[in-house]
């Protein structure tokens, strides 16, 4: 294995929390292949750049000769992470994290190694525990002054909203998946702190030797404001289209680049932040959509990008609508074909100078389009139109 000190410069990279950095050290020492855990809740079906800073870690860790343990939370997805919540998650069905699992992995695999990687599901031995083993093994481990101890439940005590038993029961549930996996390090968001710990506890009630607890900063979407996610509208699918992906990296702030440089990529930072920030951009761009479609599909939209936005040409495959007789509202136009989701959109978009025919923007909704040209929505959507 690589020597300890050059293992720890590539685990420490991007890392907000080691619990603690001596007893990794230790473990390091011993020269074996850690067990190294990592849990995902499917809640949702399609994994963001976001999910994959956790992801990226865990290669690291492979590529330095551990094993890791994916570990699918089944179970608890059915209670709901209270982390981060001002309010109890829906609890879904069996049905539903199944069918979410399954899509987990196909894109999992894009990243990680499969040959040293273990999926375990925590059903396998949560729903085998049984009632009575579950209070005497699990639940007599915490107290409700160790759950008060949490920010978000005591704010929630404060604002006099309820807090759900079962949310008091996540964290236990989720500690005892380290006792079962007898995990060696647990790496998770920092907002995940509180969770992790209680692994530590209750490996050392059950006579084990403690996890490490490493954690990674959630990543801002493209806003550079809220943590990325589906329902801010601000995150970066790992399944998308390339050429969305690419426009979307580009979108980021100048300040916000470097952190997906340094969570997203193995590039050398003090290289990085020697080069002309837009150069360094469109560099972050090809790298990160080369990871998930090839770097032959990276360059191809990259200069379509630059074709586009650097030298104002149209998008080669731009669609193309024929206009009626008469011509048509540019209204009905951009909801027929799709440049924006709904009517209020449309009038947003133009009302906020978003939409322009032939370069000359247009602003109310009743503007007649009569003639040939092309018809730009927002940022990056174009369309062709004939007569």
């Amino acid at each position: 294995m690589m020597d300890i000190n050059a293992q720890l410069k590539i685990i420490k990279r991007g890392a907000v929390d080691i619990v603690s950095e001596e007893e990794l050290r230790l473990k390091l020492k011993e020269g074996r292949p850690l067990i190294v855990k990592a849990g995902f809740d499917p809640t949702a079906a399609d994994l963001h750049l976001g999910h994959t800073v956790l992801l990226r870690k865990l290669k690291q860790f492979q590529g330095l000769g551990h094993r890791v343990k994916f570990l699918i939370g089944d179970f608890t997805a059915r209670i709901g992470d209270p982390t981060g919540r001002s309010q109890l998650r829906k609890q879904l069905s069996k049905e539903e994290v199944q069918k979410n699992a399954t899509t987990y992995l196909d894109q999992v695999s894009r990243i990680l190694d499969k040959n040293n990687l273990d999926v375990v599901y925590n059903s396998e031995w949560l729903e085998k525990l049984g009632v009575t083993n579950m209070l005497g093994l699990v639940f007599s481990k915490g107290s409700v002054s160790q759950m008060l101890a949490r920010d978000e439940f005591r704010k929630r005590l404060d604002l006099g909203q309820e807090i759900s038993l079962l949310e008091f029961i996540y964290p236990l549930l989720q500690g005892y998946d380290s006792v079962e996996l007898k995990a060696d390090i647990e790496i998770g968001g920092n907002d995940q702190l509180f969770n992790l710990l209680i692994g530590r506890a209750m490996q050392k009630d059950f006579g084990q030797t403690p996890q490490v607890v490493i954690t990674m900063p959630l990543l801002e979407g493209t806003d550079g404001v809220q943590k990325m996610s589906k329902s801010y509208d601000n995150y970066i699918g790992i399944s998308e289209p390339a050429g969305d992906m690419f426009g979307k990296l580009m979108s980021i702030s100048d300040e916000l680049m470097f952190k997906y440089y340094e969570l997203l990529t193995d590039e050398d930072m003090a290289a990085v932040r020697l080069m002309h920030p837009k150069d360094a951009k469109v560099r972050l761009a090809k790298l990160i959509t080369g990871q998930y479609h090839g770097d032959v599909a990276a360059a191809a939209v990259a200069d379509e990008f630059g074709r586009v936005f650097g030298r104002k040409e149209v998008p080669q495959d731009a669609p193309v609508h024929k206009l009626a007789q008469g011509g048509e509202r540019v209204i009905e136009v951009i909801i027929a074909c799709g440049l924006a989701d709904t009517r209020n959109e449309a009038r947003r978009l133009l009302e906020q100078g978003g939409v322009s025919f032939n370069g000359e923007r247009i602003s109310t909704e009743e503007a007649l389009l009569s003639c040939e040209g092309i018809l730009k929505v927002g940022k990056r959507r174009f369309l062709k139109l004939q007569l």
